[in-house]
């Protein structure tokens, strides 16, 4: 029976989030902590790529993260982006948390549907003529260097952040159930418990990357999102609970 579930995230800011709607149904107690916690890259560090961020026509986004730092560092950089730049995201939203700096423009802004990268690059191929920068993070685990050479797209990539691990909680142990978001997370986990194969918490996650983390490493999944069934985490945990809490 599961009764308390450590997710590794922040806690939602908005009383209407799923996860509570989830808590409420199952009678479960959540508890939200972050494994990590994001750093920009300096200035200084950034130079140091050559990436003059003016050259560039259209910027790739794969997370929120990396739409907070980019924006950021422009600001360190005194750079104003121009109204016409064109922006291109993992997922519709990716790409509405976008409004936090610019102005939301149809024809400037667009996401695949699926959220996931084929198809975002098969969009991107559809405007040719753009110069892409793919602002990421020191530790992005995809590589679509070869698909977009293959492509023919102008395109560079840099690093403006780095994903580091966090302060734990005292004890895992006192969870049946932890959820993980980032391979980095996981690596997070067994940093500060080194023994925790030996422990009964069960673990669920959201994204590709992590799930194969977890599997390489040879840990035990639970259950895992987006799936063609549970497309979000909290589908995904709503299905689990309603199945093993009977």
């Amino acid at each position: 029976m599961i009764k308390k579930i450590l997710i590794s995230q922040p806690q939602p800011t908005s009383e209407k989030s799923p996860y509570f709607e989830i808590a409420k149904k199952h009678n479960v107690e959540l508890t939200f902590h972050s494994f990590v916690k994001v750093e920009g890259v300096t200035t200084k560090e950034f130079r140091a790529q050559k990436v003059h961020i003016p050259d560039f026509t259209a910027i790739v986004f794969n997370s929120r993260h990396a739409i907070d730092q980019f924006f950021s560092l422009c600001k360190e950089l005194r750079i104003t982006m121009p109204d016409d730049t064109k922006y291109f995201g993992l997922s519709e939203k990716i790409m509405l948390y976008i409004q936090k700096y610019v102005q939301y423009r149809k024809r400037k802004v667009f996401f695949s549907e699926k959220g996931n990268w084929d198809e975002l690059l098969t969009i991107m191929q559809k405007h040719s003529s753009e110069k892409y920068l793919i602002p990421q993070s020191e530790s992005t685990t995809h590589n679509i260097t070869e698909k977009l050479d293959a492509m023919g797209l102008t395109y560079k990539t840099c690093v403006i952040y780095r994903t580091i691990s966090n302060k734990m909680l005292e004890s895992i142990k006192d969870f049946d159930l932890t959820i993980l978001f980032t391979p980095v997370g996981v690596d997070t986990l067994l940093k500060f418990y080194p023994d925790f194969q030996q422990d009964h918490v069960l673990l669920g996650c959201f994204g590709h990357n992590t799930a194969d983390h977890i599997k390489t490493l040879g840990l035990p999944l639970a259950f895992e999102a987006p799936t063609a069934e549970t497309p979000s985490l909290t589908s995904a945990l709503d299905k689990f609970l309603t199945e093993n809490n009977k």
